[in-house]
């Protein structure tokens, strides 16, 4: 699992919402790089269980005052959410409305439920340094592409931010699972800072699914954790849950899944091993999204910290000195 914090390391003071928050990779990736949750919103009865039963000891503010744990954030007035710097949010893919791809921020009534204008409303109206959005892969082709113009056009031109997007896998930050996931970054565009950020580079796996299993199974990387679709025989080309393990058929469990996910073993889910496997599979791989965050805060660490601005006119290039 991820190292915690050492003692003498210095707490970032970095403060973020956690939205869509599932059982809450988000808030245990930041919490790890010393970042305090001031709010966070989930609705599923089972997620917001596991949620408050694991975080509570670690945030007890957010679970302290009434509202900062939101059960619909579609009654969260945005100017009301806490100030923070970082936004993190895991929201649902889902298409926009021509009139919506027409207007763009200012998007059409049958869009106002859309999870992403949730998210842009919340940006407009609090501007925090920082967001982290995470979302399937095929995001960026969603709609026939349209509905990621229209989110690069929201965050870029109407909001005011730089972004930087990238396919990320699980298995390229240390856990044995494909999960490819699109993970998109922005900063504050006011903060005047030109120095692109560049996504960390990929980390050698922590363990295999032999680790995983405790068991000889001869895959070092394992299947996507899905949210349906459990119990195919394992020669079916839909399977994701059956392993060949010292030569017999295993189907995972809450235990490997805990791995794969990058949650500690003591991590609490609820009784039904149904619900669990649910929860896990529409979690954020944890070791990931502390790979990217940690980046994030380096590059928020540096503003103000640079020297001189290098010009190549010829080329038309800039760079930051710092």
């Amino acid at each position: 699992m991820i190292a915690p914090r050492k003692k003498n390391e210095k707490s970032t003071s970095y403060k973020f919402i956690d939205l869509f928050a599932g059982i809450g990779g988000f808030h245990l990736a930041f919490h790890r790089l010393g970042a305090k949750c001031v709010f966070a919103s989930e609705k599923e009865k089972y997620a917001r269980w596991a949620y408050e039963t694991n975080h509570k000891k670690i945030s007890p503010g957010l679970f302290a005052s009434p509202g900062l744990f939101n059960d619909d954030i579609l009654k969260a007035k945005p100017a009301d959410v806490p100030d923070h710097d970082i936004l993190c949010a895991g929201f649902p893919c889902q298409p926009f409305s021509q009139a919506g791809h027409k207007r763009g921020f200012t998007e059409s009534h049958e869009d106002r439920g859309n999870m992403f204008f949730i998210i842009s409303r919340i940006i407009q109206a609090k501007r925090p340094k920082a967001f982290f959005l995470e979302n399937v892969r095929h995001l960026e082709n969603h709609d026939g592409g349209r509905t990621f113009s229209l989110i690069k056009k929201t965050l870029q031109e109407d909001l005011g931010y730089r972004i930087a997007y990238k396919i990320v896998r699980a298995s390229d930050y240390g856990l044995p699972q494909h999960r490819p996931r699109i993970f998109i970054v922005g900063f504050r565009r006011e903060d005047n800072y030109p120095m692109n950020f560049v996504f960390p580079e990929p980390k050698p796996l922590r363990f295999t699914m032999d680790e995983v299993w405790g068991g000889k199974c001869g895959k070092r990387v394992g299947f996507t954790l899905r949210v349906g679709g459990r119990s195919s025989s394992i020669k079916d080309r839909r399977n994701w849950d059956s392993y060949l393990v010292d030569g017999k058929v295993r189907q995972l469990g809450p235990e490997q899944g805990l791995k794969m996910m990058g949650f500690p073993q003591s991590f609490k889910l609820p009784a039904s091993k149904t619900a669990s496997m649910k929860l896990l599979g529409n979690s954020v791989a944890v070791d990931a999204v502390h790979a990217v965050a940690e980046s994030m805060i380096s590059h928020l660490n540096s503003y103000g910290k640079c020297s001189s601005l290098r010009i190549n006119i010829r080329k038309g290039e800039f760079e930051l000195v710092c």
